[in-house]
């Protein structure tokens, strides 16, 4: 028979909560997970309830970051018929987002006249991953696997499922994204 000492359990006591808690945030619904705002209030997608909403990691210096202008006209075409785009600011790759917030908001807004939320910066990968993007890419996740550099785009449909994944190469106006995107705002 195997008996562990009671000192010994009662060591793993906080290893056990870490693993309840984090079982916790994956077991929640995807529009519970919370993010922030770029003026660091709470959100979460709950806010964005019924409509479709393209969820995309950013950043300033990156080869992709010409898919910003991209991002806007489908924003600014689709947006009253329930379309939301949320940029997550990322450094994960490369360094190819080192600005503040504010730095970042005024570079989208100047650079390409962003009109959709751009959020507070978070990390998409690694031990600091947003608990959004575990949900997201996570080995639970509809569509798991890292997020594999800057401009990944995660589609969720009005019901708050993930319909589709489009890897950061896959440009907003591509037919397959257009086509996705189309469909979703249809239901």
């Amino acid at each position: 028979m195997f008996r562990i000492p009671l000192a010994s359990l009662a060591s793993l006591a906080p290893l056990a909560l870490l693993i309840a808690s984090l079982v916790s945030i994956s077991a929640a619904p995807l529009d519970q997970i919370p993010f922030k705002t770029m003026d660091g209030k709470e959100s979460s997608l709950k806010e964005f309830a019924g409509k479709v909403i393209l969820v995309v990691n950013v950043a300033s210096h990156c080869g992709n970051t010409p898919q910003y202008a991209g991002l806007e006209k489908l924003y600014r075409q689709y947006a009253q018929q329930g379309l939301v785009i949320l940029g997550f600011p990322c450094n994960d790759f490369g360094g190819q987002e080192p600005g503040s917030n504010d730095e970042i908001k005024a570079f989208c807004t100047s650079t390409y006249e962003v009109t959709f939320p751009i959020l507070d910066k978070i990390h998409v990968k690694g031990a600091d991953q947003s608990p959004l993007y575990a949900a997201l890419s996570g080995p639970e996740a509809k569509f798991p696997g890292d997020v594999k550099w800057n401009f990944g785009k995660f589609l969720i449909g009005r019901n708050g499922e993930v319909i589709a994944r489009f890897e950061p190469g896959i440009k907003p106006d591509s037919p397959a994204l257009i086509s996705a995107l189309e469909s979703a705002l249809k239901k």
